[in-house]
């Protein structure tokens, strides 16, 4: 059976990467019918919180990347990474390392001044017992050094990258316990994913270097080697590293801004695999039936903000209404536009009139405000362009109509409007522009007679002599 895992650090919340890595496990798992294991990475208790962890699960659990097993934690097995390492030590395939931070440091730029690479020399490898049985006597703190055959290549087939090696002797013997007892990165995630039957690893490309270190302790504790897959960089639009300037890092920050998770999702699949063809708007259920691990791309990801905001947009554009207003209702209270509980039908009017206009949530939740908010905000350009004088004389004409149509709706607001431009020989244009400005405050936005219908007679007048005040007040 397929056996992939997760293993986040709990240092902070998800990030775009993080989400990646975990969303193409999930997706392999779940097209092989095996397993999506959580393992929670908290051996540094000084960086680990329990509010990042809460934050990992809350993050999977929007995505929709429900985890099949765990989540495991590392912190809760120390003992089981000590057996292993002590099963090292007595095969004489790893040592006892009684070196101070200060030797290694001055070792290190010793080399530094010689231009020359650095590498762990040994030096208690080759103590003599006396030498050891004094430092212990001494209770000098010892780490446990992993001794690397350094006689031979480490190889592995990458089902990205193909074939990868390095010499041995280009490893140092690194450190697999620390001095108080707690494992470093590399042992105790070979220990767990042999022990929990990883078959794949499928991780980002930074790993390939300790892939090679990881391997040798597969080897040395005669664990079956799973399989490895490493995933492209995800990079800005300019090249470099993602980070804040590119946009949101974590994935809470992009629920925050309205990003629907099914259309972060879908963009995050895109980001190193495609499924072929013109397709870029896909359900999870079909990434599943679509994805190939092996047509993950070598070269790096692209991430384009702009790309998921128009990708969002589609979402919303093709989202059951009763679904966006679950999720917009946040948003209003959050910008404090009210909004009646119980008149669930003229909001679900107003999201459908002004959801082909919101590229995100946010944006859907300040539109809906021109229909729910006592005042609005105008834009300045709008107010000078058509509430001049001109514009005014024609909003008043069409007051006068307005407040004795005795059925207002829809069609009748339209026909009384068109019927008056036709009367006073005049565009309908010069009275529905100054209409949107007044309604609405903005230049442009949906057909203003649906507007219109959903404000009702009783808002729309209010408008209009709103609009006229702010007309005289501009040209007083």
């Amino acid at each position: 059976m397929v056996r992939v895992r997760i293993a986040p650090s709990p240092t902070g919340a998800i990030h775009i990467g993080l989400a990646r890595s975990a969303l193409y496990n999930f997706l392999f798992a779940r097209q092989n019918n095996g397993k999506f294991i959580l393992r929670i990475e908290d051996t540094d208790p000084t960086r680990s919180t329990k509010e990042s962890v809460e934050a990992i699960m809350e993050g999977f659990k929007w995505l929709s990347l429900y985890w099949d097993e765990g989540p495991y934690f590392q912190s809760q097995r120390f003992p089981i990474y000590q057996e292993y390492a002590k099963k090292l030590l007595k095969e004489g395939k790893a040592y006892y390392c009684y070196c101070s931070e200060e030797r290694l440091q001055a070792e290190r730029e010793r080399a530094l001044q010689e231009k020359r690479s650095w590498q762990y020399d040994r030096h208690c490898l080759y103590l003599s017992n006396e030498e050891k049985e004094r430092l212990e006597r001494e209770g000098v703190p010892r780490t446990i050094r992993f001794l690397v055959p350094q006689e031979r290549n480490v190889v592995f087939e990458d089902i990205i990258h193909g074939r990868i090696e390095r010499s041995g002797r280009d490893i140092e013997d690194f450190i697999i316990l620390r001095a108080d007892g707690t494992p470093t990165y590399n042992f105790a995630c070979v220990v767990d994913d042999a022990l929990m039957e990883i078959t794949h690893v499928i991780r980002a490309v930074e790993h390939i270097s300790n892939t090679f270190k990881q391997i040798l302790l597969y080897e040395a504790l005669n664990f079956k080697i799973p399989f490895f897959a490493h995933l492209p960089l995800i990079l800005g639009k300019d090249g470099k590293k993602l980070s804040k300037r590119h946009g949101a890092v974590s994935i809470m920050e992009y629920k925050k801004m309205g990003i629907l998770p099914e259309a972060l999702i879908n963009y995050l699949a895109l980001l190193g695999w495609s499924p072929g063809g013109d397709l870029e708007i896909f359900s999870l259920e079909e990434a599943i039936r679509l994805f190939r691990l092996e047509k993950v791309k070598k070269a790096n990801a692209i991430f384009d903000f702009q790309k998921l905001e128009w990708m969002n947009s589609e979402y919303i554009k093709r989202s059951d209404n009763k679904r966006l207003l679950i999720g917009v209702k946040e948003f209003l209270e959050d910008k404090n536009i009210p909004y009646e509980q119980e008149k669930e039908e003229k909001l679900l009017e107003i999201i459908q009139l002004n959801k082909d206009r919101s590229r995100n949530l946010c944006e859907l939740a300040l539109n809906m405000a021109i229909y729910l908010k006592e005042e609005i905000d105008y834009d300045k350009e709008a107010i000078e362009k058509y509430l001049d004088e001109k514009g005014k004389e024609s909003l008043k004409e069409l007051l006068s109509v307005y407040e004795v149509l005795s059925l207002f709706n829809k069609e009748t607001a339209e026909k009384a409007l068109r019927e008056l431009a036709n009367s006073k020989n005049k565009k309908p244009a010069e009275y529905i522009h100054p209409l949107r400005v007044a309604l609405t405050g903005k230049l442009v936005g949906p057909p203003i007679f649906d507007v219109a219908n959903i404000m009702g007679k009783d808002l729309v007048i209010k408008r209009i002599k709103k609009a006229l005040m702010l007309g005289l007040e501009k040209n007083s």
